[in-house]
């Protein structure tokens, strides 16, 4: 019997909402949607898009009049939504990171919640940089259950020691969200999944930033301290954006329609064999 790709992945003339599509993981995951036959409604903060969409938004996810902008043009029914904006700490605030890489996504999830259609999905990127959210439940808690963007600003800056590593705290709270959030009536109750691909190290727009967040004189000795932590310990190599992007794109598809509430590493097992490790060390 023939199968026909398209109507596995369920995206064939449905609308879709994906969000830094304008490079990275999420231009490949952009890209991917639309030959699949998706109308993606795409974001972009500074590079063009390079496929075809049915409406594309130029905005900064970390202000949230932009965010609020972005929000009404969307008045369509969406069957999937995909985060994949961020940001680097060079040239940027704890708080900017902390706002953009996980309040952003949390605002926009529960503003775009009724537009989701039933049985649909929210797919997240993260990091394997969350990992180690068990540490700091509490506090990822917290953050959650902020009811207002004001509230959980105030927190933040309540909290400068604990959003002092933006970047590896919002992952947390991602993590924690979507293992906290999945069984929620708002989800559970209409069939829409929440997971993240929890990518590891990747060549995208955002890693120069990253370098120069760890050693802002030689980026090239952040690139050095990165490799050595990320890939010599199993003489691997940094990810293409695709390798990111199209298993995005799969975990928010039908082929995934009985997955939600994971954190799925995409890692070449690093995370996989530092968690083993740390168990047998406990022995």
């Amino acid at each position: 019997m023939s199968i026909q790709l398209k109507s596995i992945f369920g995206f064939e003339g449905k609308n879709v909402f994906i969000t830094g599509a304008g490079s990275g993981m999420g231009k490949a995951a952009g890209r991917l949607l639309a030959e699949l036959g998706a109308n993606v409604y795409a974001t972009v903060r500074n590079n063009p898009l390079d496929f075809p969409a049915a409406k594309a938004i130029k905005a900064d996810l970390g202000d949230r009049a932009q965010l609020d902008a972005v929000i009404e043009q969307l008045d369509n029914e969406f069957a999937a939504i995909f985060l994949c904006h961020a940001i680097a700490q060079y040239r940027h605030t704890d708080l900017e990171v902390s706002i953009t890489n996980f309040l952003s996504h949390k605002y926009l999830i529960e503003r775009l919640l009724p537009k989701i259609s039933d049985n649909g999905s929210v797919t997240l990127i993260s990091s394997n940089g969350g990992r180690m959210w068990q540490d700091v439940i509490p506090q990822c808690e917290e953050v959650i259950a902020c009811r207002t963007w004001d509230e959980a600003v105030t927190w933040y800056e309540e909290h400068p020691e604990q959003i002092a590593s933006p970047y590896v705290f919002s992952k947390q709270c991602m993590h924690v969200y979507v293992m906290s959030q999945v069984h929620r009536p708002e989800f559970i109750n209409r069939r829409i999944r929440l997971n993240a691909l929890a990518a590891g190290n990747t060549e995208t727009g955002l890693s120069e930033d990253f370098y120069k967040g760890i050693t802002p004189d030689d980026p090239s000795q952040g690139r050095a301290l990165i490799h050595q932590i990320f890939l010599e310990p199993w003489n691997g190599r940094a990810a293409e954006p695709e390798e990111m992007g199209y298993p995005l794109v799969v975990m928010g598809s039908g082929i995934c329609s009985y997955m939600s509430g994971q954190i799925v590493y995409f890692d070449y097992g690093m995370s996989s064999v530092q968690d083993y490790d740390a168990i047998k060390r406990c022995d």
